[in-house]
C-alpha cells in the first residue's frame, strides 16, 4: 500500500500545481508591467520596447513601463530581471547582444540560458559591410585577397569591443581565414565618422544607415551580414553570395522575462507581442529605424538563443576578446 501513495501523493501535489498556475494566468495581469532595457534611450532595444509599450498596456488593459538600466553591456539590466519574481510583472527587451556580452565577462551572475523565459522575437536589424571608396576595396574579393597579402594592415571600425559590428567582422576573419586591424570607439558616431573620413577601411553599418551614404558617394557598399538580401539594399549581395558560407550575423531583438514565469502567461505575452508585430503602425516605426520585425515561439527563440550562445563563445574564445 505504501508503495503506492509517494506516486498518488506527487500527482496530487502536480494537479494543485496546475490549477493554481492556471488559475493565477487567468487573473493576469493584476497591476503594472515593468519592461526592462538594459540600454540607453534610443537605441534599437529602447526604440523596440518604447512603440510596443503602450499597444501592450492597451491589449493587457494594465499600464507597461519602459525601465533603461544601462551597464556592463547590458549585463546590468539583465541580471536585474533575471533576480526578478517569475510572475509576468517584470519583462525585458533585449538583443543577442546579451549572449554576446555574457561571454566577455568572467564575473556574470546569471546564465543567458538558464536564467530567462524566452518569450518571442521582435525584430532583426541587418548590418552592411561597407568600404572607405579610397581604399580601394570595392567588393568582398577585393578584401579578401588584400587582407591575406597584408595580414592586419587593413583597419575596421566598430562601436566598442563586444558590439554585433565588431562580432560581425571577427566572425566574418574567422570564417574567411583573414586577419583585419580591430579599431574600436566609444560609440557608433566615433565609428562611422572615422569610416567616412578614411581613416579606417571597411566596418558593419546598420543598413538604412550604410545606405545613406552609399546613395552619397561616401561609402562603398560590400556586403549585407544578413542570409538573404536586404529589401533596403535589393542590389547589395550577401555575405553567402560573395563566397563566405557561415559568416551571416544577423542582429536579433527580444522579450523575455525571468525563469520560472507561468507558461500560461508566457504563451498569452507571446501571443500578444505576435499580434502588435503585425499592426501597420509598428511596422512602420521600425522600419524607419531599418529593423524588419519578425515573432516566433519561446522554443524557437530558446534554440536561436542556443546556437548563437555557442557560436559567440567560439568566436570570443579563439581571439581571446575579453571586457575584464
Amino acid at each position: 500500500m505504501r508503495k503506492y501513495l509517494s506516486p498518488l501523493i506527487k500527482a496530487v501535489v502536480i494537479g494543485a500545481a496546475v490549477l493554481a498556475t492556471t488559475a493565477y494566468a487567468q487573473t493576469y495581469p493584476a497591476r503594472q508591467i515593468r519592461l526592462v532595457v538594459p540600454y540607453t534611450p534610443g537605441t534599437g532595444m529602447d526604440t523596440i520596447a518604447r512603440v510596443m509599450a503602450p499597444k501592450l498596456a492597451q491589449r493587457l488593459g494594465q499600464p507597461v513601463v519602459v525601465e533603461n538600466m544601462p551597464g556592463a553591456s547590458g549585463n546590468i539590466g539583465a541580471n536585474n530581471v533575471a533576480k526578478a519574481n517569475g510572475d509576468g510583472y517584470t519583462l525585458m527587451l533585449t538583443a543577442n547582444t546579451m549572449l554576446i556580452a555574457s561571454n566577455l565577462y568572467k564575473a556574470v551572475p546569471f546564465n543567458p540560458l538558464t536564467d530567462f523565459a524566452p518569450i518571442s522575437l521582435t525584430a532583426y536589424g541587418t548590418l552592411m559591410l561597407v568600404s572607405h571608396p579610397q581604399s580601394g576595396i570595392n567588393s568582398v574579393a577585393d578584401l579578401l585577397t588584400m587582407a591575406k597579402a597584408e595580414p592586419g594592415k587593413l583597419t575596421y571600425s566598430s562601436p566598442g569591443v563586444g558590439t554585433p559590428h565588431h562580432m560581425a567582422m571577427e566572425l566574418l576573419s574567422d570564417v574567411a581565414g583573414i586577419k583585419v586591424l580591430h579599431v574600436p570607439y566609444k560609440g557608433s558616431a566615433g565609428a562611422l565618422t572615422d569610416l567616412l573620413g578614411g581613416q579606417v577601411n571597411v566596418g558593419f553599418v546598420p543598413v538604412h544607415v550604410a545606405m545613406t551614404h552609399v546613395k552619397s558617394g561616401k561609402l562603398k557598399a560590400l556586403a549585407v551580414g544578413s542570409p538573404k538580401r536586404n529589401a533596403k539594399a535589393p542590389d547589395v549581395p550577401t555575405l553567402q553570395e560573395s563566397g563566405i558560407r557561415g559568416a551571416e550575423a544577423d542582429m536579433w531583438y527580444a522579450v523575455m522575462a525571468p525563469k520560472g514565469t507561468p507558461a500560461p502567461i508566457v504563451t498569452m505575452l507571446n501571443t500578444e507581442v505576435r499580434g502588435i508585430l503585425q499592426m501597420a503602425d509598428v511596422k512602420g516605426t521600425l522600419d524607419a529605424q531599418g529593423l524588419d520585425p519578425a515573432s516566433d515561439t519561446p522554443e524557437e527563440l530558446m534554440s536561436l538563443m542556443r546556437r548563437d550562445s555557442t557560436r559567440w563563445a567560439d568566436i570570443i574564445r579563439k581571439n581571446k576578446i575579453s571586457m575584464d
